[in-house]
């Protein structure tokens, strides 16, 4: 259920941060950046939440200024997100795990402060400037943080249980020193 107040909003966004900071710590080297059957790493995912914060903030800042808002970016449709989300993992190609890591810590800093700074009228009082639809502030802070946050600790935890049950079974194929010669 979507957060309602800026107390909410505030305590999900850290919880589930928190969350995946953990998962990201715990990951294991060899697979951050091992790509899956759809060409996406784990570096790829911190990539993408972090620069859908930023995403979130430059909407709110360019509504806010009265600017037009590009959904999801200029050049893009919502419908073309997959084409968006691809040639933004081409250009974040080049990035390290450590700066994708640092890359999210400093955009959720920046969405704390952003939301802290605002009082719930800001925040659930009414559509976001600019964004031509219903949704407030604060729901799409939400979208931004802590349900992307959710949904990379989900696909985390999925790749790295694959990943050990993968290892596990290589280990029971191998052949093992039985002492026979």
């Amino acid at each position: 259920m979507p957060a309602t107040s800026k107390t909410e909003l505030l305590a999900a966004s850290e919880r589930e941060f928190s969350k995946l900071q953990q998962l990201l710590d715990d990951l294991p080297a060899m697979l951050r950046l091992e790509k899956d059957a759809d060409g996406i790493s784990p570096k790829d995912i911190v990539g993408h939440r972090a620069h859908w914060i930023d995403l979130f903030l430059s909407w709110y800042r360019d509504g806010l200024a009265g600017r037009p808002v590009w959904f999801p970016a200029k050049g893009y449709k919502w419908n073309e997100t997959p084409r968006y989300n691809a040639d933004l993992r081409q250009r974040q190609s080049g990035l390290s795990w450590q700066s994708v890591r640092s890359l999210l810590d400093s955009n959720h800093a920046e969405l704390l402060a952003l939301i802290e700074s605002l009082d719930e009228e800001e925040l659930y009082g009414g559509p976001m400037k600019g964004s031509n639809n219903m949704w407030t502030t604060g729901r799409w802070a939400e979208a931004a943080g802590p349900s992307h946050y959710r949904s990379a600790s989900k696909y985390l935890r999925l790749r790295r249980a694959r990943f050990e049950d993968e290892r596990n079974q290589r280990g029971k194929s191998s052949p093992g020193q039985s002492g026979v010669t």
